[in-house]
């Protein structure tokens, strides 16, 4: 049994579809890609994955053999889904430690006691290579692009999902930080996550060993490979891509 089945996924956004029949099989513990240009609906498919109340969603989805599209979006993340938004929202005044805890304890549904915590968070920065002071700040409030993305790679360490949403990985990257956040990714895949990585870069591929890379345009996966045809995008664009369908 696939961990996440999709099949004929269509997703519209009031009027508009934006999402036209997409099929999707991931097994556990496999890394996906997913590129496309700009408006291909790669970051509306994990959203609609993840739940959000902005779409209308139609076709099937099953996690772990179960009814996706029937769970609410905080049911999705206690079955172990995890988005990474490409534009977290900051929010003054809650503390990373604060948000973090709150979001192990819906994640595991148990609660745990504020010091004992704490010292599972020091353990998983310090792992990450993160500053102690990190956690005390406001959540994503003034974070550069790294620091977003020290925040999702926490959040991968920390509440073990079974499956990532990375929208947007690479974005505010530079050359040296990609292939650190790609590692920290391939970590959490070797403690049993699997991952949909959303980009349209190459960057962050150097660093990932992916199973499946998936070129979407609008609204459709028009081809499908394995690394190589990264590797080939990389060298060639996307026009040869889109020219081979049509």
């Amino acid at each position: 049994m696939s961990l996440l089945e999709i099949e004929n996924l269509r997703v519209r956004a009031e009027a508009r579809e934006i999402i036209r029949g997409i099929s999707l099989s991931l097994e556990a513990g496999q890394v996906h890609i997913i590129m496309g240009q700009n408006g291909s609906g790669k970051s509306t498919l994990l959203l609609a994955l993840a739940g959000s109340p902005r779409y209308e969603v139609a076709g099937k989805a099953s996690f772990e053999g179960k009814n996706l599209l029937s769970l609410k979006p905080h049911e999705r993340a206690r079955a172990g889904i995890l988005l990474a938004f490409q534009q977290p929202v900051e929010v003054p005044g809650v503390r990373m430690a604060d948000f973090l805890r709150r979001a192990y304890c819906a994640r595991f549904g148990k609660e745990i006691p504020v010091l004992e915590f704490e010292s599972l968070l020091q353990r998983k920065m310090d792992e990450l290579g993160i500053e102690r002071e990190f956690a005390m700040r406001g959540l994503n409030e003034g974070f550069s692009g790294g620091e977003k993305k020290k925040s999702e790679m926490l959040q991968l360490s920390l509440l073990k999902p079974k499956l990532a949403l990375l929208d947007e990985l690479d974005s505010g990257l530079d050359v040296d930080a990609a292939p650190k956040v790609a590692e920290m990714v391939e970590r959490a895949r070797q403690d049993g996550a699997s991952a949909i990585v959303v980009t349209h870069y190459t960057k962050i591929l150097r660093g990932l060993r992916p199973d499946r890379v998936h070129v979407m345009k609008d609204g459709r996966i028009i081809l499908s490979g394995d690394a190589r045809l990264a590797q080939k995008l990389e060298r060639e664009g996307f026009g040869w891509a889109y020219r081979s369908v049509g």
